[in-house]
């Protein structure tokens, strides 16, 4: 095996299909994203504004209570900035009651100051929300996610989403018609 092999199992762990001798896509983050999970062209002046958006989108989507997720993302923000560099925030945060982990996908509009770790206002958000007791999970979670918007094809795309529906085609493993 070369450099660079990824074996099939890890390659479907890490949610990528091989494609011609030496090329891996993403396929999918369908596992953790729901239609409902997702908003696009959305307008914030803050970060709590942000949470509680998210918050209520996890809430529709998840079932969860939307007030829980918005003091747990802003409380996990206090430890520190989630902002990723380049544009990108990934917040995470541990929810009691949730049977499995979960994400919420935004695209801002304007970007959003956010203590990035590069000083970059932020546009995509990619929040993570896992039970309480995931460990691991969570962390390849977040591995897995954080490895996918390293990608700048893919952030290209996800950010030339025009809707949520575009955009759950695109973190669904499709392409869409209305996404750049």
């Amino acid at each position: 095996m070369g450099p660079g092999f990824i074996s099939p199992g890890n390659a479907r762990f890490w949610g990528m299909a091989r494609l011609g001798c030496s090329r891996l896509v993403m396929v999918h983050f369908n596992d953790i994203v729901a239609p409902d999970a997702l908003a696009t062209g959305l307008s914030v002046n803050g970060k709590k504004p942000l949470f509680q958006k998210i918050a209520q989108l996890a809430a529709a989507a998840y079932g969860l209570n939307a007030e829980m997720v918005a003091d747990a993302l802003s409380e996990r923000e206090r430890l520190g900035s989630t902002g990723f560099g380049g544009g990108i925030a990934i917040p995470h945060a541990k929810i009691a009651g949730l049977q499995k982990m979960r994400a919420v996908v935004v695209l801002l509009r304007p970007a959003l100051a956010f203590d990035a770790v590069d000083d970059a206002p932020v546009d995509v958000v990619f929040a993570l929300l896992s039970p309480v007791d995931s460990g691991a999970e969570h962390l390849k979670t977040l591995a897995r996610v954080s490895r996918y918007l390293r990608e700048d094809a893919h952030v290209a795309r996800l950010r030339g989403a025009k809707s949520a529906e575009a955009l759950h085609a695109l973190l669904a493993g499709g392409e869409a018609r209305d996404a750049a």
